[in-house]
C-alpha cells in the first residue's frame, strides 16, 4: 500500500485507525475502498450489536442513534468518492483485441 492509499484511508476513516490492521486489510482486498467499506461495515456492526437508546431518568442519557446514521452516511458516500487506486478513465490498461483469423486463400 502506497502512501497517498494510507493518507486517503486515514482521511475516511479516522487518523486513530490502526495502521497495521489498514495494511493486512488492504493486502486482503486490495482495493481502498473496499477496506475503507469494510471497517466501516464493522463499525456499524458494532453499533447495531448494542442499545442504541438507553435513558436513566434525571441521570444519563445516551443515544447513538445519530452514529449511525453518520456510518450509514458516509458508507453511501464512499461510491462517489475516488479513492487514489481507482483506474482513471483515459488511464492505459489492460485492454483485449481480437481478431479474426481468416484461412489464406492459395492460387495455382
Amino acid at each position: 500500500m502506497n502512501p497517498a492509499v494510507l493518507a486517503w484511508l486515514l482521511a475516511q476513516l479516522g487518523p486513530a485507525t490502526d495502521q497495521t490492521d489498514l495494511t493486512a486489510r488492504y493486502a486482503r482486498l486490495a482495493s481502498a475502498r473496499e477496506v475503507a467499506r469494510e471497517v466501516l461495515s464493522e463499525r456499524r456492526a458494532n453499533l447495531l450489536a448494542e442499545p442504541l437508546r438507553m435513558v436513566v431518568d434525571g441521570v444519563v442519557t445516551i443515544d447513538q442513534s445519530n452514529n449511525l446514521q453518520g456510518l450509514e452516511r458516509q458508507l453511501a458516500a464512499l461510491t462517489e468518492t475516488s479513492a487514489p487506486d481507482d483506474s482513471v478513465a483515459g488511464e492505459p490498461g489492460i485492454e483485449l483485441v481480437t481478431a479474426p483469423l481468416v484461412p489464406a486463400h492459395r492460387i495455382r
